[in-house]
């Protein structure tokens, strides 16, 4: 059983009262979403075909083969998709490009976009202005203006506590929320996560915000190259900064801590919900607009899987249970090998176009020479894992170093009981 929560101290700004319950919570709505919930909506006929034209298609889409594991029954949310990490193939899916309130699960494109600029060992002295913009009800680690806090002490709050305080000191030390999101928005646009659109950097419910399944797979697989990414998403508690104590007679002053927990119940465990056998993180979230939302990872053996499930029915740990299962028919389904993939998850531009400009540079093979290749392979802060392997074979070379993007394994944190 996960230890209990202590309750993080409030900064010195006017806020409503803290809710905590998992990712962005609201306590109180705002004004566009105050009224009574409407009927559950129905998806778009037609959707974004990235990453496949079945992908585009409302309703469950998977291709089975007779002895393959039967998909799960009654999932109640309104998208989900279950892939693989590594290879992007998508084994199944759920409306995965339906547009919908992200909630927390965006700060993982926030991640992506801040995380590689800044040292975990830089230090940040907070001031009042670092929390312009937070919205009410926000959910918060406890920073306090005045006291410094290191870059990782920053990110620990962000992932562990959904700590929308975390997310704006952090994006005041980048030049302020507008630059973030447009740094944002464009990360996004590289990733081809088309179907998001930013407005405010931590996932608090605000019109307009959206982003599908699919995308918050990209954000997900995209941070996931990254250690410092992969370190906090799966750290289940720590100590985090608070107060300087008072100096005793003849000794140094010390700073207090406090206890934090991350609020992914199915990495941390719940009362009636044991931690998930191999996840490794990666973000939940909930707010009003968008319900509950969850992306994680798991491996097993040498299979590792990406699961997104957005707004399920309500229920406490609903969304948890609904990702297991699909983790637990992923996991299956793989290891039947009777599962004919429905799409992938695809590229970003930036690598699509370092493969193409590495094709295009290699000299084409003597006559008869078997087809050489040639490997260009990103840092692991802009781009880890994408390996681009450019067949140099006359004018098929650039078509071919798009085409074939072989995805190398990171290492993940050890997952529970993997």
């Amino acid at each position: 059983m996960p230890m209990p929560f202590r309750a993080a101290r409030r900064p010195a700004l006017a806020l409503s009262a803290l809710a905590l319950t998992c990712g962005t919570a609201v306590a109180t709505a705002p004004a566009a979403y105050a009224k009574s919930p409407s009927p559950t909506p129905s998806p778009p006929a037609s959707m974004s075909t990235v990453g496949g034209a079945a992908l585009g298609k409302p309703g469950t889409q998977a291709t089975l083969q007779p002895g393959a594991p039967a998909l799960p029954k009654k999932i109640t949310a309104r998208s989900w998709i279950i892939s693989d990490a590594e290879s992007g193939e998508v084994l199944a899916s759920h409306n995965a490009h339906w547009k919908l309130a992200p909630a927390s699960t965006l700060k993982m494109l926030f991640a992506d976009t801040v995380l590689p600029k800044f040292d975990k060992t830089q230090n940040h002295k907070v001031v009042t202005s670092d929390f312009d913009g937070i919205g009410a009800g926000s959910s918060l680690v406890g920073i306090k203006e005045g006291l410094s806090y290191t870059v990782k002490d920053l990110w620990l709050g962000v992932f562990l506590r959904s700590g929308n305080d975390a997310v704006h000191v952090l994006s005041a030390m980048n030049g302020g929320v507008d630059e973030t999101v447009q740094e944002m928005q464009r990360k996004a646009e590289d990733l081809q996560a088309n179907d998001t659109k930013v407005i405010s950097p931590d996932g608090y419910d605000m019109p307009g915000q959206v982003s599908s399944a699919y995308d918050l797979s990209l954000f997900a697989r995209e941070g996931l190259q990254n250690a410092d990414f992969r370190e906090y998403c799966s750290t289940v508690r720590t100590q985090f900064p608070g107060d300087w104590n008072k100096a005793k007679k003849g000794k140094k002053k010390t700073r207090s801590t406090f206890e934090i927990q991350n609020t992914d119940r199915l990495l941390v465990g719940d009362y009636a919900l044991s931690p998930y056998k191999g996840l490794a993180g990666v973000k939940n979230g909930y707010t009003t607009n968008a319900g509950n939302t969850f992306t994680g990872v798991a491996q097993r053996g040498t299979r590792t899987l990406l699961v997104t499930v957005m707004h399920p029915a309500s229920g406490h740990d609903k969304v948890y249970e609904e990702a297991a299962q699909l983790l637990d028919w992923g996991f299956k389904a793989s290891a039947s090998g009777k599962v004919t993939p429905v799409g992938t998850l695809v590229a970003p531009k930036s690598a699509q176009a370092a493969a193409s400009a590495s094709a295009a540079a290699s000299p084409s093979p003597s006559a008869g020479d078997p087809a050489s290749a040639t490997s260009v392979s990103a840092d692991s802060t802009t781009g880890g894992m994408w390996t681009a392997l450019a067949i140099a074979v006359g004018s098929m070379a650039v078509v071919a170093a798009i085409g074939f993007l072989v995805r190398r394994r990171w290492p993940l944190p050890a997952g529970r009981d993997r």
